[in-house]
């Protein structure tokens, strides 16, 4: 039976994890780092790059790398977050035509969830080089306060990069799983996640096997993306006051000053300033203008207090939500890269009234708790009950543009309602059945999820029909609809696909197409592994012969030469054909220049000569 990856798959850096022996273990990446940056770039010879090499070439190919790309999934282009991103990121975020977002790169146009599925799919295959078999199935982390589009966007991108997303976890729920594995005992845990791009709260009870969210709360546009933008004002606005040159419309300076700010982000951390040099950075007629400034970690700390100060409210609203206090907390985790920042560890430990706990890796916690949720579905780990809820509150839009709730937030999942409707108007034959996800008492004010209509009604006066409306949510807190009218037994219903996303027809296409990547990305990489072969070979040969090509014969010297001449003009193609040749050349090479070493370390003077 093949593993089932568990996948972090976050707005900066995404982690994955199996369990070995009952025993979650987080995998390297190509690089041997365990955590994949979430980018990827296009370049102009049309190759697809992710994760690190994508970052390396972000600073001179800044429209054509995207990042941060979870900011957009399952979200329409006039939402307020998506108008938001547009001018603050790179590379061009389009309309589509069905309102939702799109990525213009190199003459294309992609999806989040591609964007996404892409990412996903360099996972997916090195932990397959890691393994030694291939991996088909996974179990996917989202922000607990994620909607339904999000979820569903999500787990689209997992389909469309092959994989077959079991289950879809909150990413506290996750990092809950983590922390409480192999622990005795009941305790009442705040899981504090603050990450790349969203923010979440959850509170749970843990003990004797059972993981039972209480509540949960966040923001999915608040984290260290945000963090990094304040430090990019600050130099902005500095840069501005010292030269009067705007740096804004500079798409390349402004992914110099996004790498710096991450930079020094980071070493604020641990250390009380930072020094932040960019040299060149524009330039006006007296010259080339620098960058060269120390930002203390007071400073940052000021810089960023409002956004440390935002997760205060869904903190105290989830408490609220669970009925507990801060004092009722046992444990505080911390999950998430920006929560190494000392003052969002200062307001944690003030607002929950304790220290957080920092025994667990904030960047490998979530990974290892999805992995152990498919140790659990696989029987691999035992005696382990997850019970999570819905972060939103879910219902239809009655007469008068009122919502009518079905499922409360914070209901635990998978879960089930009913109610039972009316029509509004005489010998009305058709009902239609907007749903809705939201908190706000007016239908508009809320997220809509789609609309079907139940049709054939028997003429009769308003208020006589009976229609049952029945919500659903799954484990994966994907939402399912059904209508039905009770004198007929008639019935409609839908597994909410929010209007637009993508359809099962536009999902199908992609995946044709990402085989055909496939197929090219798996040439690309078989030639680039013989291009490092052949660089391995040609750099020891011409450093053997450079010392010890003098003891050969005057004409294999020769010879030897223009083979590593030709070798080397030969290792900056794309031939697979004859980069395997010039490897079989190599190989002739090493031969001869390891018989005159051994010569030479034998004490012989005269020159070799090939048998």
């Amino acid at each position: 039976m093949s593993k089932i990856l568990g996948i972090d798959l976050g707005t900066t850096n995404c982690c994955v994890a199996v369990v070995e022996g009952a025993t979650p273990q987080v995998l390297s990446n190509r690089e041997g780092s365990r955590t994949t940056p979430s980018i990827v770039g296009f370049t102009e010879d049309g190759e697809r790059l992710v994760g690190q090499i994508a970052k390396r070439q972000a600073i001179t190919n800044p429209m054509n790398t995207v990042f941060a790309v979870k900011r957009l999934v399952g979200r329409k282009f006039e939402a307020e977050e998506t108008q938001h991103a547009r001018e603050v990121l790179p590379y061009e975020i389009v309309r589509a035509v069905n309102g939702d977002v799109k990525i213009r790169t190199r003459g294309r146009e992609y999806s989040p969830e591609e964007i996404s599925a892409f990412i996903l799919k360099e996972i997916k295959e090195f932990c397959e080089e890691a393994i030694g078999e291939e991996i088909t199935e996974a179990i996917i982390t989202v922000p607990a306060y994620f909607d339904d589009a999000q979820r569903q966007a999500t787990r689209d991108a997992g389909r469309i990069a092959g994989l077959e997303v079991l289950r879809i976890i909150n990413e506290p729920t996750a990092a809950s799983l983590a922390y409480g594995m192999d622990r005795k005992g009941s305790e009442v845990v705040a899981v504090y996640d603050l990450g790349g791009g969203t923010f979440d709260i959850s509170i749970l009870e843990l003990g004797e096997g059972i993981y039972e969210v209480k509540a949960t709360a966040g923001d999915t546009y608040l984290g260290g993306e945000d963090f990094d933008k304040k430090i990019m004002d600050w130099l902005l606005d500095d840069f501005k006051k010292s030269t009067g040159i705007d740096l804004k419309q500079d798409r390349m300076a402004l992914q110099r000053l996004k790498e710096a700010a991450e930079k020094a982000k980071c070493e604020l951390s641990t250390a009380t300033e930072s020094t932040i040099t960019l040299p060149f950075i524009s330039a006006d007629a007296s010259g080339p203008k620098h960058i060269n400034r120390t930002l203390t970690r007071e400073r940052f700390e000021s810089l960023v207090a409002d956004l440390i100060d935002r997760t205060a409210a869904p903190c105290l609203d989830a408490l609220q939500s669970a009925g507990l206090k801060p004092s009722d907390v046992d444990q505080v985790i911390l999950v998430g890269g920006q929560t190494r920042t000392p003052r969002v560890q200062r307001m944690v430990a003030e607002l929950f009234g304790r220290e957080p706990n920092r025994e667990i890796n904030p960047d490998e916690v979530v990974a290892i708790g999805a992995a152990i949720q498919g140790g659990v579905l696989k029987g691999e780990i035992k005696d382990v009950v997850l019970l999570d809820v819905t972060p939103l509150s879910l219902g239809i839009e009655t007469h008068g543009g009122v919502f009518e709730n079905l499922i409360e937030r914070n209901s635990t999942i998978p879960t089930k309602n009913t109610k039972v409707f009316t029509t509004v108007a005489d010998n009305q034959s058709v009902v239609e059945i907007h749903v809705l996800q939201g908190e706000r008492e007016v239908a508009r004010e809320n997220k809509s999820l789609g609309r079907f209509e139940l049709v054939g009604i028997p003429a009769a006066p308003k208020g006589i029909p009976q229609i049952e409306v029945t919500f659903a949510i799954d484990s994966n807190g994907i939402v399912s609809v059904s209508a039905a009218d009770l004198a007929t037994g008639k019935a409609q219903g839908i597994q909410i696909n929010p209007a637009g996303g993508l359809s099962q027809a536009e999902i199908d296409k992609i995946i044709k197409e990402a085989s055909v990547f496939a197929e090219a990305d798996h040439a690309r990489r078989e030639v680039a592994q013989i291009k490092n072969r052949l660089e391995g070979m040609l750099s020891s040969n011409e450093r053997v012969f450079s010392e010890f090509g003098a003891a050969l014969a005057p004409d294999e010297r020769e010879r030897i030469e223009e083979t590593l001449k030709r070798s080397r003009e030969i290792a900056g193609g794309e031939s697979r054909e004859a980069l395997n040749e010039a490897i079989f050349d190599m190989q002739g090479v090493s031969k001869v220049l390891t018989r005159v070493m051994l010569q030479r370390a034998g004490g012989g003077g005269a020159a070799a000569s090939s048998p």
